[in-house]
């Protein structure tokens, strides 16, 4: 025991491993609320979509001269409010989100061509630093992580309501599509976090690979909320551990394996109670319950 404990206390003496370590946590978890509620919206799509967009914002940023940061948060916030506008239809929307992501990459690759410097900066997007991370960026990943789920919280009651019973939502009077599109802002903000760690490349596995693992094996909102969260802490941590330990192998690697060989073995073997089209009629009932209570509470003045 003594032989496993060591090297892993000799690897986390180093900052540099701390602060991959803590800050990797944060956006994990924010990624996996964010997640679950996106797989729920039937925005994977746009999931996938974003970390593209962001990349071409990262690029534009490095022509500019300015952090890439700056061009990841940009990019991906307007492209956030396009797909929220593209309308409820769900081909329509795929539609609309496929000719925005194309685009985001043609102007990333316009970037590309017009940058003449070192353009390390900019692959470094494609693949993450999450190793570079400083303490500035842990404690900037941290706050703004913690607000994104503190504001999911707040909104967790709609946001299940319209999930699965948007007519339903729509009649009682919640806005189906600023609701959507504030969910999408939200992940956005998440993805321009995430792909300073692990990459455009690759930010996809933490928002749908521990939300859909959760959403097999849960049907209750809150129980498959916290596994997503545990799922995706405990992906980053292993990731960072095995790279740190291995030392030539990407961070990236390591999680996107792990989630893979979960999601997959709980496919494979775990046979839920319920089937699929039950466990949606839970969430809903869940969703408007909770709703519905709220509106009571305040139509009397007393708290939901």
């Amino acid at each position: 025991m003594q032989h496993l404990i060591s090297p892993l206390i000799e690897l986390y003496s180093y900052q540099f491993m701390q602060n991959a370590l803590v800050s990797g946590m944060f956006v994990a978890a924010a990624a996996a609320v964010s997640g679950y509620f996106l797989i729920g919206r039937g925005f994977t799509f746009a999931g996938h979509a974003l970390p593209n967009i962001g990349f071409a914002g990262a690029a534009g940023a490095v022509l500019l001269g300015i952090k890439p940061v700056y061009g990841l948060f940009g990019f991906t916030i307007l492209a956030a409010l396009g797909m929220g506008a593209a309308g409820r239809n769900v081909r329509e929307r795929d539609v609309s989100i496929g000719v925005i992501m194309t685009f985001g990459l043609g102007l990333g690759l316009m970037f590309l061509s017009l940058y003449a410097g070192y353009a390390e900066r900019v692959y470094s997007i494609l693949f993450g630093t999450i190793l570079g991370i400083t303490r500035a960026d842990t404690l900037l990943a941290g706050s703004v992580s913690l607000g994104v789920i503190a504001l999911l919280a707040l909104l967790s009651r709609r946001l299940l309501f319209v999930t699965f019973d948007p007519t339903a939502a729509e009649a009682r009077g919640i806005g189906v599509s600023a609701l959507s599109t504030l969910l999408l802002t939200i992940v956005a903000v998440v993805v321009s976090l995430s792909v300073q760690m692990i990459g455009a490349m690759l930010v996809f596995t933490l928002l749908v690979g521990p939300a859909a693992t959760a959403t097999r094996l849960s049907t209750k909102p809150l129980p498959a909320l916290l596994l997503s969260v545990l799922l995706g802490c405990t992906y980053v941590a292993a990731g960072v551990t095995a790279a740190g330990l291995t030392g030539d192998w990407p961070i990236s690697f390591f999680v996107a394996a792990l989630s893979f060989a979960v999601y997959l073995s709980v496919r494979l073997v775990w046979r839920a109670p319920k089937s699929r089209r039950a466990g949606a009629e839970i969430h809903a009932r869940n969703g408007r319950g909770r709703v519905e209570r709220l509106e009571a509470g305040r139509e009397t003045g007393g708290i939901a």
